[in-house]
């Protein structure tokens, strides 16, 4: 992996690790053979190589203040400390059993073994609904180390790209398939991240907005706008399937659904929300 692609990968939240895992005589593999577990194996090394690194020299900067009475330094050296002997028996920072207040002492350094993962299984036609030796082995790993997997047919994908809605949906059915591969992918990547959607409704638009799981409602304003946050008064709030059952924001009134939620409301998934505050 090339040097400009690993310091990228520093600045995303998640990482997608996409993994060949069907034969094709026309498609030639860079190693000659199909080996996801070699595969995974490579990029897992390339990276923890890379948080290697980066923790060795900011050992090498901290240490005599470390040694020297600053607390604070001496707490991110002994984190790090645990994290060179991991990283050192080649395994990548989320197998290693940091609290999050130790991980909050090490943030600053994005280290690229420490980010949540999802496995992408990338099949062919033929493996939609059946899984082969190669899948299976990806699919032993991830459950392994706690982590998620998904099934793409990058094929399929690629086709569904050029079709309209409708289109997707009669293309999905003759596959048997309930949603494209992407769209698991983002759901999967919603769920690593804790993360929900939450939406804004008015006369001229909609909009969706993405906050973590457990958000109070005055944190979820303040995505849309800091002043939100700060002044925030109360929410007015439905659910998604109840504003479309009922129609309007009238009717659901009208029938008692829509609530009125203060600083201390959880922000739910498919929630629609107008924001009162004050500035």
């Amino acid at each position: 992996l090339g040097n400009k692609f690993l310091s990228n990968l520093r600045e995303v939240d998640l990482l997608i690790h996409v993994v060949r895992c069907f034969e094709n005589d026309n498609i030639v593999h860079v190693n000659g053979k199909i080996d996801p577990i070699s595969d995974k194996e490579i990029i897992d090394y390339e990276l923890i190589i890379k948080d290697l690194d980066t923790v060795v020299k900011r050992i090498d900067k901290i240490s005599k203040q470390a040694v020297t009475g600053d607390k604070e330094k001496k707490i991110e050296y002994d984190i790090l400390s645990l994290c060179k002997t991991h990283l050192e028996d080649g395994k990548s920072l989320r197998s290693l059993d940091l609290e999050p207040n130790q991980i909050k002492w090490i943030k600053h350094l994005n280290l690229i073994t420490l980010k949540p993962l999802i496995y992408v299984a990338n099949i062919d036609e033929s493996l939609i609904s059946d899984d082969n030796e190669h899948v299976l082995k990806l699919i032993s790993i991830a459950k392994e180390e706690g982590l998620g997997l998904i099934k793409i047919c990058a094929s399929l994908e690629e086709q569904l790209y050029e079709l309209t809605d409708d289109e997707k949906a009669l293309f999905l059915d003759d596959y048997g398939i309930k949603e494209s591969g992407l769209d698991k992918l983002i759901r999967a990547s919603y769920d690593t991240l804790d993360l929900i959607t939450y939406f804004t409704a008015g006369e001229k638009e909609v909009r969706a907005w993405t906050v973590k799981k457990g958000s109070l409602a005055p944190q979820a304003a303040g995505v849309i706008h800091t002043d939100f946050e700060k002044g925030f008064i109360r929410a007015q709030t439905i659910s998604y399937q109840n504003l479309i059952d009922s129609g309007s924001i009238a009717n659901a009134k009208t029938k008692g659904l829509l609530r009125s939620e203060g600083k201390e409301y959880i922000v739910k998934e498919g929630d629609v929300m107008e924001f009162l505050f004050n500035v």
